[in-house]
């Protein structure tokens, strides 16, 4: 390649504005796939490209794998040729050889133009994204390209931007090659490129033009609080110093109106009211509403409808107060942020009237200012009957009469309020206070749980199965943890899945049937409390003892068919001695008469289970299936002229045994 390389290489750098490195890597890449496509090289090859900024040359340097004997001259070379390059280089060994081809500018040029074009296109992308990237938020100028029903496509410099039909100004009309300008709202990149999404309708694009226009608002000197905006027709602009001594509505307005004319032209006749903010929203609200003069502003603040503010103006100012369409009053609240409710000065007065004849207490409450209403009375009067004017005395009287008034009732709606809030606070206390009593209550009867309760499973009291596994499902494994369930209340077990009243009703029954020793108290207790407390758990030790001698010689039978009545008899008669204490000592000091009382109880059990048992039997012998009679299907016979019988088996196959009406008659 000649030295004319870096002459073209600054050139497409500076047409398309790109770095050299970006470029050179772009060109680098694409001669790589040159060489392999030319010398027909592996993909996978490392091959590496040089390239000399001074001369414009270009050296191709391809890995090459140090052999014995060379197969493949492509990946390969000799250790002799290795050495010439690399004088201690090894069979093994992976070196770089140069491997430039002839002509290869030539072939370069033709082969890799197209890759060479597309990483420069991308690498270009790229870069557009970026730059307007950092330009979102800011206004440009771009010239009208094409003109569409939903979108309206700019052009910025060496890139597109598109002005979709929501972020256009109604009204207005845009012309092939017309230069505007705009606010760029948003980038976003896509394959195709950078997408820049402008807007002129946007409010942000009125704070740009004022910062640009006006310099004490772009020095910090005065501060745009709010801006309302309804693109081509009217705007609202609230603007405050931040330095004494400065008029921040005539610095954006300017001599002459000269900074806010330039803003209009710009925006195509849109006019723009520069409002002075206030920190009092009374005043700021009166401002606000302006070019009408507002007579009295009164403020209320609800939790569910929100901010309200009750804005009387006199009755030649109301259309102006509302606007065309309710134009500035809805700029108005969204200037402030308060919802705006606007009457005139005769339909205020009416309504406190009408309340205070409602009302007769009102009239009470209201004070000095009750000595003005004669004269809000007469003015009114001579207002609809003769259509004169409202003079400054009487304006002053009906002020102080609606505010009176609204004010009365603020007052009334909050104290209703505050009232409400209290039996609210009230109503939650009591419920907490329930809560906890409740709890209380839970907790003393969880305490209540005898320990042994906690030994004894739930599959041992006689509960059905499907009773057991919806408690079980229910994570509850054992009798104490049943009852604490049942300390919470019948609504403890009927929280659980599966669980009903008749499922209820089941464990309270299989509860009742236990005989549980009394939990022990927490607190300390006397001995004279404490010595029946001792009696009851030793007399049921006597109980399980008793059971255990006879038990050990006849086989056992059945829980289930155990009667407990048999064995309860020789436990009341055992005589009422002190107890041992061990169950060993308990086992020896028996009486024998106690012991064959028991065994006779056992074998007459037993005898009556054998008894029953033959019976059973008996029955089951002496019932036999009775044979089934083969199916039969009736058929006509030809041959005889009858009706003949035919024995059908189960597969549907005849019998050749044929049967005649009189013989099924016998049959049957």
């Amino acid at each position: 390649m000649k030295s004319e390389f870096i002459l073209a290489l600054n050139q497409i750098c500076a047409d398309r504005n790109l770095s050299q490195e970006v470029v050179l890597e772009a060109i680098k890449s694409a001669l790589v796939r040159a060489y392999q496509r030319d010398t027909g090289a592996p993909a996978g090859q490392n091959v590496q490209v040089k390239i000399d900024l001074r001369t414009g040359g270009v050296r191709i340097y391809a890995e090459r794998l140090v052999v014995a004997e060379v197969t493949d001259p492509k990946t390969e070379i000799s250790l002799e040729d290795a050495r010439k390059i690399k004088p201690d280089a090894e069979v093994g060994e992976r070196i770089m050889v140069e491997d430039t081809p002839a002509n290869f500018g030539r072939i370069a040029a033709q082969t890799a133009r197209q890759v060479i074009l597309q990483r420069i296109r991308e690498a270009e992308r790229e870069a557009q994204y970026n730059h307007f990237r950092e330009q979102e938020g800011e206004l440009v100028y771009g010239t009208v390209q094409s003109v569409s029903p939903h979108q309206v496509t700019l052009r910025l410099g060496r890139t597109e931007a598109i002005m979709p039909r929501k972020e256009q100004v109604p009204g207005e009309r845009y012309n092939l090659h017309d230069r505007i300008r705009a606010y760029v709202l948003e980038v976003r990149k896509t394959p195709r490129g950078p997408e820049i999404i402008v807007s002129r309708s946007h409010k942000k694009m009125l704070r740009r033009l004022l910062e640009l226009e006006v310099p004490e608002i772009a020095n910090g000197t005065v501060e745009i609080k709010a801006i309302a905006r309804e693109a081509g027709s009217r705007s609202k602009v609230a603007v405050a110093a931040r330095q004494p001594g400065v008029d921040p509505v005539g610095a954006c307005v300017g001599m002459r109106g000269i900074r806010i004319q330039s803003i209009v032209k710009e925006l195509g006749g849109e006019k723009v009211d520069i409002i002075e903010w206030s920190p009092d929203p009374v005043t700021f609200i009166a401002k606000a509403l302006s070019p009408a003069k507002v007579l009295s502003v009164m403020l209320e603040e609800d939790p569910v409808e929100g901010r309200t503010a009750n804005v009387v103006v006199p009755d030649d100012q109301l259309s102006l107060a509302i606007g065309r369409a309710g134009q500035n009053a809805r700029l108005a609240a969204k200037l402030t942020g308060w919802r705006i409710d606007i009457q005139s000065v005769t339909e205020a007065v009416e309504w406190a009237i009408q309340k205070i004849n409602e009302d007769p207490e009102l009239l009470n409450s209201l004070g000095p200012t009750a000595e003005r209403l004669p004269t809000v009375v007469a003015a009114l009067r001579h207002h609809k009957e003769e259509g004169l004017p409202y003079n400054l005395e009487e304006m002053a009287a009906m002020r102080e009469v609606i505010e009176a008034v609204r004010r009365h009732y603020i007052s009334m709606r909050d104290a209703e309020r505050a009232r409400l809030a209290a039996q609210e606070a009230a109503r939650r206390a009591a419920l907490e206070e329930a809560r906890a009593a409740r709890e209380a209550e839970i907790q003393a009867a969880k305490a209540r749980i005898p320990p042994a309760a906690y030994d004894i499973p739930i599959t041992e009291i006689g509960l059905s199965q499907r009773v057991l596994g919806h408690l079980q499902r229910g994570g509850i494994e054992n009798v104490g943890q049943l009852m604490e369930h049942l300390a919470e209340g019948d609504e403890g077990l009927l929280k659980l899945d599966g669980i009903g009243p008749k499922a209820l009703s089941e464990v309270h029954n299989a509860l009742d049937q236990l005989d549980l020793p009394p939990a022990e108290p927490k607190e300390e207790v006397t001995p004279a409390e404490a010595a029946p407390v001792t009696e009851a758990p030793v007399a049921e030790e006597k109980e399980p003892v008793a059971e255990a001698a006879p038990l050990a010689e006849p086989p056992a039978p059945p829980a289930e068919e155990v009667p407990t009545e048999a064995i309860a008899p020789p436990v009341e008669e055992a005589p009422a001695e002190a107890p041992p204490s061990t169950p060993e000592e308990a086992v020896e000091e028996k009486p024998e008469e106690e012991e064959e009382a028991l065994e006779e109880i056992w074998e007459e059990v037993l005898e009556e289970e054998e008894e029953e048992e033959e019976e059973v039997i008996e029955i089951l012998q002496q019932k036999k299936k009775r044979p089934k009679r083969p199916k039969r299907q009736l058929v006509y016979d030809e041959e005889l002229g009858r009706v003949v019988a035919i024995r059908r088996h189960r597969r549907g196959e005849l019998d050749e045994d044929w049967l005649l009406e009189e013989d099924w008659e016998d049959l049957a």
